[in-house]
């Protein structure tokens, strides 16, 4: 037994260090329920926001797509129905331990007139402001640390 003890000492330092995971969340602070999807692959089961209520998932790799969009729209029925949707799109990057993250908007803005932001949990990384809940010209994809939790704020305050 001491042998087994001794040689699990001796190489507990070699064995690569795990990283902790953080999350994407949705915050709603909207005055109606929101509706999210997260799809990859395959499209998962709708999630109910109700208002100041939060969904938050662990980043997480697809292996058919390589990232994850959650889809938000502001009807039931609204992934399918042709509603307007704001895509939080993520990847997960376990190479280099980075999550990927950006915002858009198809088939309209559903949360125009109110600010949307993304704020990471580390300060050092960069974050997304859309002040009248439109997207702005140009790239919205920032990056930060996997274990770095990045929260959207539907009808935030302000950016």
């Amino acid at each position: 037994m001491h042998i087994l003890s001794t040689l699990a000492f001796t190489l507990l330092p070699l064995l690569p260090l795990t990283h902790a995971i953080g999350s994407a969340v949705v915050q709603n602070n909207c005055t109606d329920p929101v509706y999210l999807w997260s799809v990859g692959g395959s499209i998962g089961p709708r999630q109910t926001i109700a208002p100041g209520s939060s969904y938050s998932e662990t980043f997480h790799r697809d292996a058919t797509s390589g990232g994850i969009s959650l889809k938000i729209t502001k009807t039931p029925n609204g992934l399918f129905d042709g509603s307007a949707q704001t895509n939080y799109a993520y990847t997960l990057n376990t190479d280099t331990n980075t999550v990927f993250y950006d915002l858009s908007d198809v088939f309209g803005d559903p949360f125009s007139g109110s600010a949307l932001s993304v704020v990471p949990s580390d300060s050092g990384c960069g974050s997304i402001c859309w002040a009248n809940g439109v997207p702005p010209a140009g790239s919205q994809v920032k990056s930060c640390q996997a274990n770095s939790n990045e929260v959207l704020t539907l009808c935030a305050t302000s950016c």
